[in-house]
């Protein structure tokens, strides 16, 4: 069906659509990695349409050729209060490049899913270029890229630290995590005619400046941290510097971050309180289309918008702190929740598409079942530096009732044009485990049975990790011991409900702390439970999580300890190849390794027992397709038959 929206409903992103709306110039140009989908799950589109809410002119440059003569760069000419700088929804090395280094073919992001419309390190390319262009016009740079290299980080692609990247970009503000709330106080000082460069004490905001004029602010205190010249020089000091980066970016009452940078001080502010219900509800509803600008048409379909396309994102942040995991980094570990009511509104505004067939593809969030979680006791919270709320154990302050989340999905499959919700997001299956979680208000077991019979689209997606117990650990994860109860209670519930919904778990190969006998028991245990494993992939160093501080200084930040880790290329698919112990090629370099390790017993379990397995699996799936079904007389009866057709 033909979209006969008017191109106005977009934001605009051509010199004809500025024009369209009467306007002559504008006040505030983002420019992007991404296409221009416009829906909330897209940060470009969220940053546009709340600057467009305050009643400023605002237009989007989404993925400029970087290579020619920047026309695309100039054909807005310049805004009159700044530009917006994003790389897009995922940091584009990790977008670009596989964990072995490989170059992808291939951009979820990009109509067609079409690679190459963005640059490597997008966020310092388009910033220059815009500062060589237009150099007396603010950049605030933001979005994944830059809140995950806000101070020295480690960069894995060129195995190197890299100051943060205002330095190196020339940007004169980054805003960190989710934007909205500082972006808020932007627009209405600017509006006050306040110029950027005298905001300075915004919070969850970023800048260089000289050491002797940081600003004083009585309302917080500071911490330095070891300055990016010793980083290079002496990987302890930058080692212990982010055991204070993690803790300040997940306190309610945090410090301001100060970490000298050759003649400069970088200045991290510390950041905003989790949003409330109604200001994340006034996010998710502003007027998004929920479609990708019409250009894209001829192109192909956008494969990240096609994905979430008739999904609800209910909640954000993550209080698990993966040890690899980025999440907790740029949304906090604080949930904040929408109400029931902007939830449903949108589940409404999504049964109105015309392209929908009465499946929500997801009810979720970064965990699918943190929805409406927090402490009981704020004041507790206020006094936290704990980097996960479930990790070592499940915090006895911490509200782990899944009763709301319940109560929601019942409502959404109570819309008369809503024939299944699914929960397409992992979710957190530690926390549905009696003896892990000790909720007692019953919502565990209501929730589960909820889920299963319900919500599950023939596979359910749970992420364990590893089994090696010392490896969870270092991940924040927990025994692997839970899985297995978890995954008695889910198949209970699948027969009761005479269902066959497989789980699917994610697993991680050279991991910190990870072995390869690690790997080898992982193989063999999850052998036992039935699983050829599909959902695995292995580690990659990313900025800002404590598995990348190990990978690259060998210590724990938090301890200072030395911890193994397989770094070079070979230790990495030595681990990497116990996943596929069922795939021939991968057979005799598992033999190998297990003969070295004198694991005959692994030996048995993988491979002479997946012989006969594979055998006796060829021999059945032969006689289906011959017909036999096991009799020898099938054979030469069949062959009787061929001969008389041919006579006739």
């Amino acid at each position: 069906m033909e979209d006969m929206r008017p191109i106005t409903d977009w934001l605009p992103i051509t010199k004809k659509e500025v024009e369209k709306r009467g306007w002559t110039q504008l006040d505030v140009i983002i420019v992007s990695g991404d296409a221009y989908v416009d829906h909330p799950a897209f940060g470009s589109a969220v940053v546009g349409r709340i600057i467009e809410s305050k009643g400023f002119k605002v237009g989007i440059i989404p993925q400029p050729n970087w290579k020619d003569d920047f026309r695309d760069f100039k054909k807005f000419g310049a805004p009159r209060l700044f530009f917006g700088v994003t790389s897009g929804c995922m940091d584009p090395m990790v977008n670009h490049y596989t964990a072995n280094k490989r170059r992808r073919s291939t951009d979820a992001y990009t109509p067609g899913g079409d690679a190459g419309f963005r640059p490597d390190y997008a966020t310092n390319v388009y910033t220059k270029i815009l500062k060589d262009l237009y150099p007396e016009v603010p950049v605030i740079i933001g979005g994944i890229e830059a809140s995950l290299r806000r101070v020295t980080h480690y960069d894995y692609w060129k195995d190197q630290l890299f100051p943060s990247i205002l330095v190196d970009s020339g940007a004169d503000m980054l805003v960190y995590g989710m934007g909205e709330q500082p972006l808020f106080e932007i627009l209405r000082l600017l509006d006050r005619g306040v110029p950027l460069s005298n905001m300075k004490n915004i919070p969850q905001t970023g800048f260089l400046i000289e050491e002797d004029r940081v600003p004083k602010n009585k309302n917080w205190t500071d911490v330095k941290i070891s300055s990016h010249e010793k980083c290079l020089k002496d990987k302890k000091s930058f080692a212990a510097n982010f055991k204070v980066i993690e803790q300040e970016s997940n306190k309610v009452q945090a410090r301001r971050i100060l970490q000298q940078v050759k003649d400069k001080c970088l200045v991290i502010n510390p950041p905003y309180p989790p949003m409330l219900e109604d200001e994340i509800d006034a996010s998710f509803d502003l007027p998004y289309t929920r479609e990708p600008h019409p250009k894209y048409k001829k192109r192909g379909s956008i494969p990240a918008y096609e994905m979430i396309k008739f999904s609800i994102n209910m909640h954000r942040g993550c209080f698990g702190g993966c040890s690899f995991c980025t999440i907790s980094a740029h949304q906090g570990k604080f949930i904040a929740s929408r109400s029931e009511e902007s939830i449903l509104k949108e589940v409404d505004k999504v049964t109105k598409m015309s392209d929908f067939k009465g499946y929500i593809s997801d009810l979720g969030g970064p965990s699918a079942n943190m929805y409406r979680m927090k402490g009981k006791v704020q004041s507790i919270c206020d006094r936290c530096v704990a980097p996960s709320c479930i990790h070592p154990v499940v915090c006895s302050n911490l509200d782990t009732s899944h009763k709301p989340l319940t109560k929601l999905y019942q409502k959404v499959d109570a819309h008369p044009e809503v024939k299944k919700a699914f929960v397409g997001s992992g979710i957190r299956y530690d926390l549905l485990v009696d003896d892990y979680n000790k909720n007692n208000d019953g919502s565990l077991e209501e929730y589960m049975d909820q889920l299963v019979s319900r919500h599950v689209c023939g596979r359910l997606k749970v992420a364990p990790e590893h089994t090696s117990d010392a490896t969870l650990k270092l991940m924040r994860k927990p025994s692997f011991k839970h899985f297995h109860t978890f995954k008695k209670k889910y198949d209970e519930l699948n027969k009761k409900h005479g269902l066959n919904q497989p789980l699917i778990p994610y697993f991680i190969s050279s991991h910190p702390g990870s072995q390869e006998e690690d790997m080898a028991n992982l193989a063999a245990e999850t052998k036992d439970m039935g699983f050829r494993l599909e959902q695995v992939q292995d580690f990659t160093p990313t900025p800002m999580t404590v598995a990348t501080i190990i990978y690259y200084t060998g210590l724990h930040p938090y301890t200072l300890r030395p911890v193994f880790t397989a770094k070079s290329k070979k230790e990495k698919l030595n681990q990497h190849k116990f996943f596929f112990w069922h795939k021939k090629e991968y057979r005799r370099q598992i033999r190998e390794s297990l003969e070295k390790m004198d694991r005959k017993d692994l030996i048995e379990k993988l491979l002479n027992d997946a012989n006969r397995q594979i055998k006796h699996e060829i021999i059945k799936n032969r006689k289906k397709k011959d017909g036999r079904k096991g009799h020898p007389s099938a054979r030469f009866s069949k062959r009787k038959n061929n001969n008389k057709r041919r006579k006739k």
